[in-house]
């Protein structure tokens, strides 16, 4: 049974799955108040406790400590209250780059009781409306130099008022001007343990997006299980990193993980390889958090093992860690590399190597608190070394937003990840591969639905259908196999224009970097599309379809 809620806007919780489509919570010994406001308890509550004068955050050319972060979200509080208008339950739209205004944006509307949707800068106002019209989403707080995207949202049914602030150093957007005089002190709204604080947007292998929701309890929950377990924070641990903060492996790695223990954040805004490496010798940064294409690179981008002298840790997730980039890590710079596995629907990392147990080509074992099978179909368990699907359960579990696809994900008790794992006779899990048909390039989960759409809509384009190929650099890259129109042209030129055109519908990201022009595509007698043939193993059959793919190296 859920707690009390503290919400007098009730969409979230009106808005959770039936009880009897719950996977099974066991919240063990991660126990707290009835009472409960994550965005106090890693600010104010920090102070309290002792770390007022540590760094919490490092970016923009300052260091900024608990007590600054604490006074700093409580004038953003307040001013989301006493000018805004938001009462708890609230949904309100994030949308920033990584930077520290949007963490204190951040933890001030979970101060306020709100639900924080956090959401990439890449995004188009495309994409934009669909998340607003899914959460009913009246407020968005918006970093003014990304305000173009989503000011385009013309006529919308909820939305009803856009806040810039400042993402860089000067502070000097309308938020940050109604907070500037507000007291340092914010007397929090009581909000519930169990109350959504976070809804966190995946699109899943068929591009329709579906909003999982997170109680205040299970922003604190993924560092006491994961942080406190496999990475041993400690006060004097400095984390960086590239995942984006509105992913939740980066909200938790970024943001959660330090701020609960009393660690720093570096947040810059280009955190590509090379500039990892760099921050890593300037900040002397103990925990780094990135995909495993991205350690590759950055052992590219150095010669020196001292480039790495100060790391503890370095957390690879967002896709599985090939052993060849497990042991040239190892190899080149002594420290340890630490696989796992986690999950939108899961919040964050529920399988993990530990220090001194890691191995190339394994994923680990559960956390503290949570369970793991590997099931067939009927949901029975399989023997050790046979692959399945892997099925957890735990302190947290996946709860869609009003989505019919909560059973598809959710089987008696037991959380599908969507994998296909082994478990070998130590009890150790294995990855092989993804059980849908997402495509995961270098971190990022990638619909292929989506693209398509995309792509179908130029002119040019008739027919197409997208897969995920194999890569070396990125895991996987998106290819597009394309059916152009009468009288076009599938040459380089062509290419390129529709990767143009899809990176100016879409995210960029998702952008096909591979385009193969064909003259039909495989398909059953009733006309849909088979795309198993497409993929590598059957690129033998498709071949006579068309050309050779053109590739984007960018």
């Amino acid at each position: 049974m859920l707690g009390p809620s503290g919400h007098s806007d009730t969409f979230a919780r009106d808005n959770l799955p039936p009880f009897d489509e719950w996977p099974a919570i066991d919240l063990g010994d991660f126990a707290y108040p009835e009472w409960f406001n994550a965005g106090a308890e890693l600010t104010d509550r920090m102070v309290a406790r002792g770390f007022g004068e540590r760094v919490a955050l490092i970016g923009n050319g300052r260091r900024r400590t608990y007590r600054e972060l604490a006074e700093w979200t409580n004038r953003l509080a307040h001013a989301l209250v006493d000018d805004l208008g938001v009462q708890p339950g609230n949904r309100v739209l994030i949308r920033s780059g990584n930077n520290p205004a949007m963490v204190a944006v951040w933890l001030a509307v979970t101060k306020v009781g709100g639900v924080a949707v956090n959401t990439m800068p890449m995004l188009r106002t495309g994409e934009l409306e669909t998340v607003i019209d899914k959460a009913e989403i009246a407020f968005a707080l918006c970093d003014a130099r990304l305000l173009a995207e989503i000011e385009a949202i013309a006529d919308s049914r909820f939305l009803k008022r856009i806040v810039a602030f400042d993402g860089t150093a000067s502070h000097d957007a309308e938020l940050d001007r109604l907070a500037l005089n507000k007291p340092v002190a914010f007397d929090p709204p009581p909000v519930g343990r169990d109350d959504v604080a976070l809804l966190g947007f995946t699109s899943g292998s068929t591009g329709v997006p579906k909003a999982t929701m997170h109680f205040q309890r299970d922003l604190v929950i993924i560092a006491d299980a994961y942080a406190r377990e496999v990475l041993q924070v400690t006060p004097d641990d400095v984390f960086v990193g590239s995942p984006p903060l509105a992913f939740t492996f980066g909200l938790g790695g970024l943001a959660i993980f330090p701020l609960r223990f009393g660690a720093a954040a570096v947040l810059v805004e280009d955190a590509g390889p090379q500039r990892l490496v760099e921050l890593i010798r300037e900040t002397s940064a103990t925990v780094c958090f990135t995909a495993p294409t991205a350690y590759r690179a950055m052992l590219a981008a150095s010669d020196d093992a001292a480039d790495f002298a100060s790391l503890r840790i370095a957390v690879s997730a967002g896709e599985t860690l090939p052993a060849p980039i497990f042991e040239e890590w190892t190899i080149r710079t002594g420290k340890p590399i630490l696989d796992g596995i986690g999950g939108t629907e899961m919040l964050h990392i529920f399988i993990s190597n530990r220090l001194g147990e890691a191995a190339p080509g394994c994923t680990g074992r559960p956390l503290r608190g949570y369970e793991a099978r590997i099931v067939d179909e009927a949901m029975n368990e399989v023997p050790r070394g046979t692959v399945g699907r892997l099925a957890v359960r735990g302190p947290l579990g996946c709860r869609y937003l009003a989505d019919p696809r909560q059973r598809d994900v959710v089987k008696d008790g037991w959380n599908l990840t969507g994998d296909a794992f082994f478990q070998d006779e130590a009890g150790v899990f294995h990855f092989c591969a993804r059980t849908d048909d997402m495509i995961v390039s270098a971190g990022y989960n990638i619909a292929g639905p989506e693209v398509e759409a995309a792509l179908l809509k130029h002119s040019a384009v008739r027919e197409c259908a997208v897969i995920g190929r194999d890569d070396t650099a990125r895991g996987c890259i998106v290819e597009a196999h394309i059916v152009l129109g009468a009288g076009m042209v599938g040459d380089e030129i062509m290419a390129k224009t529709l990767q143009d055109h899809v990176k100016a519908t879409i995210a960029p990201y998702k952008y096909p970097r591979s385009v193969v022009f064909v003259d039909a595509l495989p398909k059953t007698e009733s006309g849909k599309i088979q795309r198993f043939r497409l993929r590598p193993a059957a690129s033998a059959a498709a071949a006579p379809l068309g050309s050779a793919p053109m590739t984007s190296p960018v």
